[in-house]
């Protein structure tokens, strides 16, 4: 048992190496130059923001709210599931596939129309076609915008389209988007669907063929793509959320309001900055932190012995890191511990911090066990 009593350390661990060497490098963090109303470049792996601008702002997202309508409908329903078209399906405006009242389509062609060709149609079919009604999908897709730790983010419409109500404006943040996002690359059937170049289908009773082609023309610019959504709407400008992986890092790109018409290329050069941004000036470091840590005794109350060692159960961290990151480490143990106390008992808590931001989190443990110190009577009263 923890006693009442704990201490705190609290210390820099490390500055990057090659820190000296890179500064006028570094200074370009904030000289980016952006179309972009908001913008984030994230790193995939641990979630750190590595650039950002207005990426806490709230804007209308357009399709490239189809990224959560993807994930919510693939972890609730499966592929050959059928969906017939209603009426106000058939009714959706442009970008559209088209369908007519009353047709049935397989779920999983619809998920191809809706991200490679971002037909609006099709969003909503798979929204009505999981839980009834687009009211009722978007009550999922903010229930997992939540547990995502999305706090801005409010979906009305399974495709994006610009939409209000009584509780607020379909929009989210650059931030939010790029958690979806890294979220969501760690479904395989999401990045197959969104990595296929073209698709072909036709309605469940054959009389209607179709062709779609993926409109993620980054695809094909660049090598590493792991998936891609484009989005535009009046409001919410030319908008992209990516993710691609360069060497051994990925990296995620969320864009919002990057130009409006006739600047649809804004997006493809804004997200070739914050990437080209992140391959220049990141890359995987090892950081030791044994010696910031080291072992520790901690007093114990009635045991066989008087202090038990305690230490780092992980003492090495591969973080990505610039040359001015720097990096913490917070470690907070108990004044005393009271016997027995078990080998491998975690006692403590270590936090790493990157420029502030918790990034990684572990225990101090302890190495041997000890047993309670009993006096003769109590011994002879436990045989």
């Amino acid at each position: 048992m923890v006693a009442l009593g704990i201490f705190c350390t609290l210390f820099i661990l490390i500055q990057n190496p090659a820190a000296a060497a890179e500064t006028g490098q570094q200074e370009e963090k904030e000289k980016l130059s952006l179309n972009a109303r908001a913008a984030v470049l994230m790193d995939a792996d641990s979630g750190r923001i590595l650039y950002g601008k207005n990426e806490t702002m709230a804007f209308p997202m357009a399709s490239t709210t189809k990224i959560m309508t993807l994930i919510v409908a693939l972890e609730h329903n499966e592929p050959d599931q059928i969906v017939m078209a209603s009426a106000g399906a058939s009714a959706m405006p442009e970008v559209r596939l088209g369908v007519h009242e009353g047709e049935r389509y397989r779920m999983e062609d619809l998920y191809y129309a809706m991200m490679l060709e971002s037909f609006n149609d099709a969003a909503m079919m798979i929204a009505e076609g999981t839980v009834g009604s687009v009211e009722n999908f978007a009550e999922l897709m903010n229930e997992k915008a939540i547990s995502l730790g999305c706090t801005q983010t409010y979906f009305i419409t399974p495709n994006g389209l610009d939409a209000a109500d009584e509780k607020g404006v379909h929009s989210s943040t650059a931030e939010d988007m790029a958690k979806i996002m890294r979220y969501a690359i760690n479904n395989e059937d999401f990045l197959k669907i969104t990595q296929t170049a073209d698709y072909s289908f036709t309605d469940c009773d054959r009389k209607r063929s179709f062709e779609v082609h993926n409109k993620n023309v980054l695809l094909t610019m660049m090598d590493g793509v792991l998936s891609g959504k484009t989005g535009y709407t009046a409001d919410a400008g030319y908008c992209y959320v990516c993710a691609v992986k360069k060497d051994d890092r990925t990296f995620i790109a969320a864009l919002l309001g990057s130009g409006w018409p006739p600047h649809k290329g804004y997006k493809w050069s804004d997200v070739q900055t914050l990437l080209d941004y992140g391959d220049k000036n990141y890359r995987y470091q090892t950081i030791d932190i044994s010696k910031g840590v080291p072992d520790r005794q901690v007093h114990v109350m009635n045991g066989e012995q008087d202090f038990a060692t305690v230490r780092a159960k992980q003492t090495n961290y591969r973080f990505l890191l610039s040359s001015k990151d720097k990096v913490h480490v917070e470690s907070v143990l108990p004044g005393q511990l009271e016997a027995p106390v078990e080998a491998g008992q975690s006692v403590g808590s270590i936090r790493i911090f990157v420029n502030g931001d918790l990034t990684a989190e572990n225990d101090y443990v302890t190495i041997n066990k000890i047993d309670a110190r009993y006096t003769w009577m109590e011994r002879l009263l436990r045989k």
